[in-house]
């Protein structure tokens, strides 16, 4: 048995098998990470929707504002470790707690210095005092987080997936906690950052229990290991660091070309715009470790790629008509149209950000499940420059024009994502064909279909539209052969299975 299955001439019926057990655990993954992403919207959800209500425009706007620097510095932080640990401890299980425990080392003691860093950065950009130690004090509270999170690396390479799943829920669920109990008892921007230190350090308590209760391999740290997560992750690094410039720079500029109340609305978008892209996200982590432990094999990466890329394009075609169609319900929801109602022309904005950004994402972990990390990370320099460039240029236009700043931030972010699109279909040009394509080109006219039909509708009620929209969609998907029966068979009981 061990020979048949390990085989370079595997029979059909083995190959079905292992085929069958691998899309079965991939699903099972997925539905994980999909049920913990669920339970984590409605926490953030919540949460926004409290800090939103309780704070002014412009005091969101500036609440958004330390987050943005707080989360460009912590780039450096994680210096790239989450990917590069995935990979090696999917590759190498033994090593898992050698991983851990020196990424733990390094990302305290970079966090500590990233704090006074942060302080100077705001000082030269001319922010006032207040605005300075509030950026600098954040870098601090989110420490005991972000460790809690780095073990999150060690149980995705073991296809735990539950657990890490479980691990983001409790830390929603405490900084929901925390952040009413700070709101209630009148504090605001500075109230909340503390209420996030004491979030973080019960969840981070917790990952310890877990870990340990896995029985997983005793956390140790080492400078041999230390050095080694930093020259492995610098090429992840130069990729994560042109990410966070775009939302820093977009932050600032709008501040100084646009106003507060802007930056509020900005802020109030991206965050929806965040949990709008958290499919794409759920899916490429329950796929990244089975990318790198495919990596050596080209035909077995080929399969593994092929069975997440159609899914998940669908779904981004999707959330895109989705977002385009709906874009005021949850910006209502959420925040209320009185204060936040021009929100929901950013996030209309967003929708073809959103497809490409469904696409680039997991373009880019299979690259770094692959190895080829460094040609991606020069893409993704340009496509931030072309970004940033066209910034300075459309949010004046679209203030000057419209009022509202934050629509320009999203076209040119649509167009900066263009590059790294055409550099993911070349570097994993050997994963796709001609199937590829025509999936593509299936899912593109679901979406632009329901799109024309909604269009063509009268007036809709958003509670009887949205559930209309998924099974308008739904039935063109299967109409067109963007969906095959025997892609829903693993979802189904195994007595209706054929």
């Amino acid at each position: 048995m061990y020979n048949a299955l390990h085989s370079n001439d595997k029979s059909p019926e083995m190959t079905a098998i292992a085929s069958g057990t691998r899309r079965g655990r991939m699903i099972r993954n997925f539905m994980h990470m999909g049920l913990g992403q669920v339970a984590t919207t409605v926490l953030t959800i919540l949460m926004n929707a409290a800090v939103a209500r309780a704070l002014s425009p412009s005091d969101f706007g500036l609440m958004y504002l330390i987050m943005s620097m707080g989360t460009f510095a912590y780039v450096v932080v994680d210096w790239g470790h989450g990917p590069y640990i995935i990979r090696e401890a999917s590759r190498a299980p033994a090593r898992a707690g050698e991983l851990l425990g020196s990424a733990l080392a390094v990302r305290a003691a970079v966090a500590l210095s990233a704090g006074v860093v942060v302080f100077v950065i705001a000082w030269v950009l001319g922010y006032d005092l207040r605005t300075r130690l509030l950026s600098s004090l954040l870098m601090v509270s989110w420490l005991p987080q972000y460790q809690a999170l780095s073990f999150g690396w060690i149980l995705r390479s073991r296809e735990r997936m539950d657990r890490e799943a479980l691990l983001n829920v409790v830390l929603k669920l405490m900084t929901l906690l925390a952040s009413i109990a700070c709101l209630a008892l009148g504090g605001r921007v500075l109230g909340l950052i503390i209420a996030w230190a004491v979030s973080g350090s019960v969840t981070l308590g917790i990952a310890l229990l877990m870990y340990r209760n896995l029985q997983l391999p005793h956390i140790t740290a080492s400078k041999t290991t230390s050095l080694e997560l930093v020259r492995g992750g610098a090429a992840i690094f130069a990729m994560t660091m042109a990410v966070a410039v775009q939302p820093f720079v977009n932050a600032n500029i709008l501040y100084k070309m646009a106003s507060p109340e802007v930056v509020g609305w900005f802020g109030a978008a991206w965050v929806i715009a965040g949990t709008l892209i958290a499919p794409a996200t759920v899916l490429d982590s329950a796929m990244y470790p089975r990318l790198s432990a495919a990596s050596g094999n080209p035909a077995e990466f080929k399969r593994t790629f092929a069975m997440s890329f159609r899914p998940l394009f669908l779904l981004a075609v999707l959330a895109s008509a989705g977002t385009w169609l709906f874009a005021e319900v949850p910006v209502q929801l959420i925040y209320g149209l009185d204060k936040f109602g021009r929100a929901s022309e950013i996030l209309r904005a967003f929708a073809p950000v959103q497809l490409l950004l469904f696409i680039d994402i997991f373009f880019a972990m299979a690259v770094l499940a692959s190895g080829r990390s460094v040609k991606l990370a020069s893409v993704k320099i340009v496509s931030v420059i072309i970004a940033t460039s066209l910034v300075f240029f459309l949010v004046p236009m679209w203030q000057s024009g419209f009022g509202n700043g934050g629509v320009g931030v999203m076209y040119a972010m649509a167009i900066g994502e263009l590059p790294m699109f055409l550099a993911g279909v070349y570097l994993l040009r050997r994963s796709m064909d001609r199937h590829t394509v025509s999936d593509v080109l299936r899912s593109l006219a679901v979406g632009g279909l329901t799109v024309l039909v909604f269009n063509l509708l009268p007036t809709y009620n958003a509670v009887l539209g949205i559930p209309l929209c998924i099974a308008v969609f739904g039935g063109l998907s299967l109409l067109l052969g963007a969906v095959k029966i025997s892609d829903l068979q693993p979802l189904l009981p195994a007595r209706f299975r054929t």
